[in-house]
């Protein structure tokens, strides 16, 4: 996997950009300038970050893993530590499925019925591969996501989800909270 330069993601325009940044030169970002990008971020091969209005905010220490896109006019914000795996779709946007209108971003809106809503990810939230987050899920600190899950709406922190529709299926460990701080306190000294 190659990795942008700093030169060339400083070139893209994105609305800020941290420092240890690995974006692979296989990745799309459309409207950078809706991105912001924290520190300690690795984006792989053929993943698509495709910012509406809303933007997409990025905290420090996540990893994007391959094939995965993130899309829609709503706000999509991963917040600290949190890993998203391979082929994860997460959607802040979505039409209406039901027949009652049109779909297709080359239909005009007045014909469409597209559903824009944010979609949050907490600190040290982990998503499985082959994943959808749909819009205006939050998915609260902690919260373990199983592979080939559809999680259509929000989830307590500190749980395991799985599923289609994901439900809580049992509790999670807190430990990484506790390593969490022993590797900041060891990154800073």
């Amino acid at each position: 996997m190659g990795f942008l330069s700093r030169e060339q993601i400083d070139e893209m325009g994105f609305s800020y950009i941290g420092d240890n940044v690995l974006l692979s030169n296989k990745a799309s970002f459309y409207n950078c300038a809706n991105i912001v990008i924290g520190n300690n971020v690795r984006i792989d091969d053929f993943c698509v970050l495709s910012a509406g209005v809303g933007g997409i905010e990025i905290g420090n220490y996540i990893h994007i893993a391959v094939n995965t896109s993130l899309i829609g006019a709503g706000k999509i914000k991963l917040n600290d530590f949190s890993n998203i795996s391979s082929k994860v779709a997460i959607y802040s946007s979505n039409d209406d499925y039901s027949g009652a209108s049109m779909t297709s971003p080359m239909v005009s809106k007045k014909f469409t019925c597209v559903h824009d809503e944010d979609v949050t990810i907490g600190r040290h939230v982990i998503i499985g591969a082959c994943s959808v987050v749909l819009p205006g899920v939050t998915l609260e600190e902690g919260v373990a996501i199983g592979a080939l899950s559809m999680v259509s709406k929000s989830c307590r922190a500190f749980g395991i989800y799985s599923g289609v529709p994901a439900k809580r299926i049992k509790e999670r460990k807190k430990d990484f909270l506790e390593l969490e701080k022993q590797f900041l306190k060891k990154k800073n000294q």
